[in-house]
């Protein structure tokens, strides 16, 4: 069983940074691709980064492309999420997803192939 917890959120204004962190319980490493999701009220969950789990593969969505960048410390069973030059539609509560896989070079990008869910954290963005 896989616990995550995420820590990092909070009121920021436009054009500043956050750093999300998602700590896993139990062994993780490099035998998990993991993601970052985000979701409005009201509105689907969507995917915002993903990576592989080896570090070596990451994915952005076109919006946080040059603003975001996705990293893990698999020593430390962990999972960053850098978020530079925020805007106010970054808003949102962000969460972390885990899901196994056997080729440690690929990422997911489908919530629904993702296993576990952390409770998410919750950006917000001022104009």
């Amino acid at each position: 069983q896989v616990q995550l917890v995420e820590s990092g959120g909070g009121l920021v204004q436009a054009g500043g940074s956050l750093r999300l962190s998602c700590a896993a319980s139990g062994r993780t490493g490099s035998d998990y691709a993991m993601g970052w999701f985000r979701q409005v009220q009201g509105k689907e969950r969507e995917l915002v980064a993903a990576i592989s789990g080896s570090g070596a593969n990451t994915y952005y969505i076109d919006s946080v492309k040059g603003r975001f960048t996705i990293s893990r410390d698999n020593a430390k069973n962990t999972v960053y999420l850098q978020m530079n030059s925020l805007k106010s539609e970054d808003t949102a509560v962000y969460s972390c997803a885990a899901v196994r896989q056997w080729y440690t070079g690929s990422y997911v990008t489908n919530p629904r192939e993702y296993d576990y869910w952390g409770q998410g954290t919750q950006v917000t963005v001022s104009s």
